[in-house]
Parts: structure tokens; sequence; C-alpha cells
């Protein structure tokens, strides 16, 4: 259970705030690629870390990440012409390049040097298969991209999927390496005789309380929940939580499931949710019992899926990425289904499932009501090691994990079945730094 003051601590993201600090020292999923599709196109409206920030793409194909009130009178650069390598604020004229510096005052005296003086607020924007990656911490020269590998392979071979949460960034982060919950929340309907036997379903049907071992990394913690599976054998589920707020859940077969989520603070009480996976040449070793696994479905399918289960984008700070399943229609919950056990929620959808549950919390949830349980270790720890992390940075000025060694996040997670004597650990080390070949910097 957390006091008050530290739940506050942990949930305040904006300028200024200790988690917000820590939150800037690293890069962010900012943008994807395709929602800037071409030179010159038109801007894009988005929100990270309580700023309102305009996205645009110059004719040369770099991308800006600037201020929306234009430094002059305030007026929004939402509505500026993107053209000729800036974007220019309709009001007055003024025109701004990719670093916020104005390049143009056509409403001054040709011989006024007044625009060299200016500059908005831009922040360093790197694109890297889909990913428009942003820097908005204090250093004139920042640290490397994270080494997230299922961000670093080829153009067709990678998935990238975004939802909208209106609530704190801590709680979607949190519920995305609740392992137990898959047990109930996912799989409650599912009894072990309706699963192939010596399968993960049927270890987790037949044993839905998991016990933990739970140890802090170099990246931040990770957790191996284990069950019973052979008389001489576990199965173990291998998470990580990676800061400031990646997640790597245990998907299928560690070693051979490459993803990783970002929950993105919008502001204190909505949140981008990032989902990224990509195809792997060994995805056809996967072991029998971790049955076909989730798969990355590719652009075309993505497209298909985002138009079947999202409303369309709108213009406004949180009109991106909407599902049409949501608090204001309760996920369009099935009663039938849920007293018939077809489905344990009655809910539609393992993402929309886990919508409705932190969703429901509350904008922030106040955790000093909690009552927290042997199987929420992971959780605290990562809220413990997350309250250290902020205080080190804000009292003596050190660098949070990660931030410089990009090759940390060059991990791995999910289901393995390993001998009862042997570490869950040291005896997944390979399979968890498997990396593919054709990964580049």
């Amino acid at each position: 259970m957390l006091s008050k003051a530290d739940n506050e601590y942990l949930c305040r993201i904006g300028p200024g705030t200790p988690m917000g600090n820590v939150m800037r020292q690293y890069w962010i999923p900012a943008v994807r690629s395709d929602e800037l599709p071409e030179p010159d196109c038109a801007p894009v409206r988005t929100m990270l870390l309580v700023e309102k920030l305009i996205a645009f793409r110059t004719t040369s194909g770099e991308v800006g990440l600037i201020q929306n009130h234009c430094p002059h009178r305030g007026a929004s650069l939402f509505f500026g012409r993107n053209e000729e390598e800036g974007l220019r604020c309709v009001y007055h004229g003024w025109k701004f390049d990719v670093t916020g510096q104005c390049i143009d005052m056509p409403n001054e005296p040709a011989e006024s040097n007044f625009k060299t003086k200016v500059k908005a607020t831009a922040y360093p924007c790197k694109e890297r298969n889909g990913i428009i990656w942003t820097y908005m911490g204090p250093r004139a020269t920042p640290p490397p991209l994270p080494d997230f590998e299922a961000n670093m392979l080829g153009p067709d071979t990678y998935d990238i999927s975004m939802i909208h949460r209106p609530c704190n960034w801590m709680q979607g982060w949190a519920g995305e390496v609740d392992t137990v919950h898959q047990a109930f929340l996912h799989s409650g309907h599912v009894k072990p005789e309706h699963t192939t036997p010596d399968t993960l379903d049927y270890w987790i049907a037949k044993t839905p309380a998991p016990l933990f071992s739970v140890i802090e990394t170099d990246f931040g913690t990770s957790y191996g929940a284990w069950r019973p599976a052979g008389e001489d054998t576990y199965y173990w589920r291998i998470a990580h939580m990676l800061f400031p707020f990646y997640a790597q859940i245990p998907t299928g077969a560690i070693g051979y499931e490459v993803r990783f989520a970002a929950y993105v603070p919008m502001d204190d009480e909505h949140t981008m949710h990032w989902e990224i996976g990509a195809r792997v040449n060994n995805a056809e070793e996967r072991p029998a019992w971790a049955g076909r696994g989730g798969r990355p479905t590719g652009p075309e399918s993505r497209a298909r899926r985002e138009k079947e289960l999202y409303h369309p984008n709108t213009t406004d700070w949180f009109g991106r990425f909407n599902m049409k399943q949501c608090w204001d229609n309760d996920y369009l919950i099935d009663r039938q289904a849920q007293r018939e056990m077809k489905i344990w929620t009655g809910i539609e959808g393992i993402r929309q499932q886990d919508m409705a549950v932190t969703e429901s919390m509350g904008a922030i949830y106040d955790r000093s009501s909690e009552h927290l349980g042997t199987t929420d270790a992971l959780i605290i720890r990562t809220r413990r090691k997350l309250i250290q992390t902020a205080k080190a940075l804000q009292e003596h000025g050190i660098t949070p994990p990660g931030v410089d060694q990009p090759e940390v996040y060059r991990q791995r997670s999910g289901g393995v079945v390993l001998p009862r004597g042997v570490d869950w650990w040291d005896g997944t080390a390979e399979l968890r730094a498997r990396w593919s070949a054709e990964a580049v910097r």
C-alpha cells in the first residue's frame, strides 16, 4: 500500500515534477510514422508529459515537434502552413524550422534581425521503423535510442498498435505485467479439461495462482512466476518492467516472441498505450507447449483491425486511437455471455478487458486504499525503485537506469519450461538475450 504522498509522487509527470524529470531523461515514442505520411502533410496535435505539441513533417522529410502556441501572440501552430522546410503561423506569417528557430517574419521590416532572437520550444526527433521518437530532456546531445529489438528490424517485419487510455500511466503499466490476472480476467472461463494437456493454457488453468520471484535489473525490474508443469519441471512466465514506462509481457515462449509495450503519459489522466511486435526468423522453432503464439499481423491487417475496432481519428488532443469499446458504453459487456461462462468478463477482446479494469479505477487511483498480496511483488518492487530513482535524480543528479546503456533493452520475455532445480534467471540467460541478426542500430 502506498501513502497518498507517494501515490502523488509516482503519478504526477508534468514539467518540474520528480517523475516527470525522470521520464525526460529518456527517448519517448511520440507519433506513429504513418500519422505524418508525406512531406508537408497536415500537422498532428499530440500531448506528451502535460505539454501540448504539434508534430509536422518538412519538405525534406524531417520531423519536427514544436510547442502549440506561436511565440508571437499565442495562436495555435496546428493551423500553420506546412511548407518549404518549416511551419508558418497563419496569424502573422512567422515561420519555424524543426529546431524551433524562427526563420521568417514577413510582418517585420526586411532589415530587421528580430527573427534570429525568437525560438519556440521544440524537441529533437528520430524516426526508426514506424516510430517517431522524441527527446524532451535537458541534454544538448541526447542519449542513444533504446535497443528495442522489435523497433530495429526491417519495415516489413513489425506491427505497431496504439490505444488512447483515459487513465494515469501507472495503471496500465502495472496491469501489463500483472501475470496473475491472465488466469482470471482473460481466461477465467477456461477449465483444465477445455485445454490440451502439457500446454501453457493447461498449466495456467490448473494452477491459477503462481509463485513469484522478483529481481531488480539494469533496466528496471523483472519477475519469474512459476507453476508445476511435469513431475520434475516448472512452467515459468518471465516479464520485464523497463524504465521509465516500458513493459515486455510473457507472451508465448521466451526467445521466440519479439515485442514491447509503452505506456506514454499524455498528461496525468491520459495515456497513449503503444504495442510493438516484430516477426523473427526463428518463430517456427517455437516449442509445441507454447501453441501458435501471438504474432504481428502487418500494416494491412492492422489497418483493417483499426477500422473495425476504433473510432476514426479526430484532430483534438485526445482524438487519436480511441477504441469503440470504452467506458461510455461499458466496453459493450455481454452479461449473457458472462453468465454462461463463454467469456469470464463478458467483454470481447484482451485489450478491452484490460482497459475495463484499469480505467474503472478512475483517472488516478488512490493506492493508499489497496491491499496488496504476494502476487503483487513486482508492482511493489517497481514502485519502490521508481521512487528511489526519482529521488536519486532530484537530490544527487544520478542518471536513471538504462538512459546511457541502450543495450540493456535487448531483452526478450515469455514462458519457459525448466527443471525444478534450475534458477529461472540464470537458466534463461541465452533465451532472454537472443538477438535477431537483422536488428541494426
